[in-house]
C-alpha cells in the first residue's frame, strides 16, 4: 500500500516540484497539497494522509502551529518538517510541537524520500545538518542546566565528592587530603547542599554519571 503524503508549501512552484519527484516512486503517493497551515489542517481531516510535509514559514498559520494541532488531533498522522531554516530556533520548535523528522530544502530528493520511509516505520529522522545543531542545542543547554541547577562544584568540593563516592572514610579522607575532618565535612555538607543530594549513595550515583570515578575496581 503507498505512502499518502500531505504537501503544505505557500510556494507553488515547491509543491510542484515536490509532486512530480514523489510520484515517481512506488511507494508513494501525493494525495493533496495546502498553501498555508489551516488548509493543511482541514485537507489532514478530510483525507487522513501518513504524512504531512510541512513548510515552517507559511502565511495565515505557521507550519509549527499546524504541526502542534495536526499530531495532537491526527492520531498516527506524522509531519515532516522541510525547511529553509536551519536556525536552532525554528529547529527546536517543530520537534518540540511534535514533529518526526526536520530537513533543509537543499537536501538530495533523495534524502527525503528516505526520511519519508523511516519516518513512517515510527522513527525520527534529522538530516545530518540539522542533527549537529540539535546536538550542539543540547550540549549547550545541559551546560547551562549544569551551572545554574548544580551551582558547580570548587575544584576541591570534586575532589571530595570523588573520594566520598570511593568509599573512604571522613578520617580517611582528611588524611588523604591533608585536611582536618571538620573540613571534610564541611565540604561534603556543601557538595549536598549545592547538589540537592543527601546520601552517600545518591552522591555516589551522581559522581559516576558526572565521569568523576567508576564502579569499577
Amino acid at each position: 500500500m503507498s505512502i499518502r503524503i500531505l504537501l503544505a508549501d505557500d510556494h507553488k512552484i515547491t509543491r510542484q516540484g515536490l509532486r512530480s519527484m514523489l510520484e515517481k516512486q512506488d511507494d508513494i503517493e501525493v494525495v493533496a497539497e495546502a498553501e498555508e497551515g489551516r488548509m493543511a489542517i482541514e485537507l489532514v481531516r478530510q483525507l487522513e494522509p501518513d504524512i504531512v510535509i510541512m513548510d515552517v514559514s507559511m502565511p495565515g498559520l505557521n507550519g509549527v502551529d499546524a504541526t502542534r494541532q495536526i499530531v495532537n488531533t491526527f492520531k498516527g498522522v506524522k509531519v515532516i518538517a522541510l525547511s529553509m531554516h536551519s536556525d536552532t530556533s525554528y529547529v527546536a520548535e517543530m520537534l518540540r510541537n511534535g514533529a518526526s523528522g526536520y530537513l533543509l530544502k537543499d537536501c538530495a530528493f533523495k534524502e527525503l524520500a528516505s526520511a519519508i520511509r523511516v519516518v513512517v516505520a515510527g522513527k525520527k529522522y534529522l538530516s545530518p545538518d540539522i542533527s549537529g545543531i540539535v546536538v550542539d542545542d543540547y550540549l549547550h543547554r545541559l551546560s547551562r542546566t549544569d551551572r545554574a541547577g548544580a551551582k558547580v562544584l570548587s575544584v576541591r568540593e570534586r575532589e571530595v565528592l570523588q573520594i566520598v563516592a570511593e568509599g573512604l572514610s571522613t578520617k580517611e579522607i582528611a588524611k588523604k587530603l591533608h585536611i582536618s575532618i571538620k573540613t571534610v565535612e564541611t565540604h561534603r555538607r556543601q557538595i549536598m547542599k549545592k547538589l540537592n543530594i543527601f546520601s552517600v549513595a545518591e552522591l555516589t550515583k551522581y559522581a559516576v554519571r558526572k565521569g568523576l570515578t567508576s564502579l569499577e575496581g
